[in-house]
Order: C-alpha cells, then structure tokens, then sequence
C-alpha cells in the first residue's frame, strides 16, 4: 500500500493546500493530512478547528484522512508506515527550503523515505496560510483564498 503523508500547520488550510491535496490524492492509495504540532508556536485556530476544516474540505476524498503529530515527520511517517511526504512547491525559495528538509528526512529514515514535490497550480501559487491570517487579522477578503468550509466557519463570526 502506498501511503503518503502531507505535513504542515494548515493554519488554515488554504486553496493552495487543497490544490495539492486534490492533485496528491489520487497518487497513492492513502495520504494523511498530518497537522503538525509544534508548542512553541502560536496558532490562530486550535488543533481541533483546523482538523475541522481539512475534514470538512476534503469530504469528497475517500482516500484522505486528517491527523496530527507532535515531534519529528520522519517519526510519525514511520508510526504510519508511509514512505511518501508529499510537500507543495509555489517558488524558487520554498525549493531551496524544502530540498534541505527532504535531504534530511530521507538521511534520518535511511533512505526509506522519499518527498514527492508538487508544484503549486499557477493561479494558487501566492498563497500561504500566514497570508491569510493577516488578511483574516485585517478583515480583509481572506474569502477568495480559502476553501468553503473555512469561509462558512469565519462567516458565522
């Protein structure tokens, strides 16, 4: 079975984030959405609000599931027993970040780990999560970033 694990804060999720998922999806037999905890940082949804919007948004994929980890991702990969991390790609500079983390992590799993980079759709490649909460923190139309199920939530407010 070929499980793929998509690790980030997803706080929140966007449509940058739901393009590689949809695109990701249908690569692997399971993908974890796997929200990483991290208790130095500070979050602008809790834990339970950003499962809820990744749940809500990805209904539509059977394959997908939402979980969270505290510690390293190679670990939780392991605990899951996948040997993908599929990690979104929007410019030059993420590459060069995310080259450094996949040597890494492939060097910590002993070569039993690889990352499979997507590159985020043209159209959805501005976007980032810290974007959108300062939008979000400014009222702003953080509206045409997110997917539904985050806009209903924040409408409700």
């Amino acid at each position: 079975m070929r499980i793929a694990v998509f690790p980030g804060s997803f706080d929140p999720i966007t449509l940058g984030h739901y393009d590689i998922i949809e695109r990701a999806a249908p690569l692997f037999d399971k993908l974890i959405i796997a929200i990483g905890q991290n208790s130095q940082k500070k979050y602008m949804f809790p834990l339970e609000k950003r499962m809820e919007f990744i749940k809500n948004s990805l209904a539509e994929f059977p394959n997908v599931e939402v979980d969270y980890f505290e510690g390293l991702t190679v670990d939780y990969c392991f605990n899951k027993n996948a040997q993908y991390i599929i990690r979104g790609l929007r410019n030059p500079a993420d590459f060069e970040f995310e080259k450094a983390i996949a040597h890494t992590n492939r060097t910590l799993a002993h070569k039993k780990l690889e990352t499979v980079f997507l590159l985020t759709s043209s159209g959805k490649s501005f976007i980032s999560s810290s974007i959108v909460r300062e939008i979000i923190t400014h009222g702003g139309e953080y509206e045409l970033l997110v997917p539904e199920s985050v806009r209903v939530e924040l409408a409700k407010k």
